[in-house]
């Protein structure tokens, strides 16, 4: 556990991932879930540098590949963050595990991870080797390339039916965005607030500063 959440190619990912790419890899134990609970609300790193805010602007059903661009930067950013700690110059040296963790990792919009989906099978990560699983040690050599081939047959199929599942989140998220969301209209010649940016807001408010300026 403490070695896919923080070890080599360990990107501090959350209790469910955690627990959903244990199983992925193929380990298991009665009270992983809860183990994988306690251990993210106890890693300081993941606290220290959470998320403040969860805003669902572009993982909207029109969102374009700009957009899930900008969502993968934004977690792998986070991930270095939390890996990093004091040493931010030396993200180009663990830029690579940190994506091999991405990659390697199933996703909410597809249920799949990035890897399976543009190789067909899932990838080989560092706790296999240092710990091997039963898969790994009853390893048949014919049986693997068989198995393979079928991966590759079946990974055309695999990718429409992810691409379905993507859809289906999108169109999730925005429904529940779309609650939350009040109309309104304006007419010209309406006041409006303005959002009060950082820059503007007075140092001597504090959080006590307003979030909006105007009326204009």
């Amino acid at each position: 556990m403490n070695e896919i959440h923080e070890g080599v190619c360990g990107n501090h990912i959350g209790r469910r991932a955690l627990a959903a790419k244990i199983i992925q890899t193929g380990y298991y134990w009665p009270t992983m879930q809860r183990d994988c609970i306690v251990k993210v609300k106890t890693c300081d790193n993941c606290q220290r540098y959470a998320a403040i805010s969860m805003k669902p602007a572009e993982v909207l059903h029109n969102m374009e590949t700009n957009g899930q661009a900008k969502a993968a930067n934004r977690i792998i950013l986070q991930a270095m963050r939390k890996k990093l700690i004091g040493a931010k110059g030396e993200w180009a040296d663990l830029i690579s595990e940190i994506l091999w963790s991405y990659n390697t990792t199933k996703q909410t919009t597809t249920g799949e991870t990035p890897f399976k989906l543009v190789y067909g099978t899932e990838a080989l990560i560092p706790i296999k080797v240092g710990i091997p699983t039963l898969r790994a040690k009853l390893y048949n050599q014919n049986h693997n390339i068989s198995t393979r081939k079928a991966e590759l047959d079946l990974v055309e199929e695999d990718r429409d039916v992810t691409a379905i599942k993507q859809i289906a989140m999108k169109q999730l998220v925005e429904r529940r965005h779309n609650k939350k969301v009040v109309p309104r209209t304006f007419n010209e010649g309406d006041l409006v607030l303005r959002r009060t940016e950082e820059a503007r807001r007075s140092p001597s408010h504090g959080k006590l500063a307003a979030n909006w300026e105007g009326p204009f």
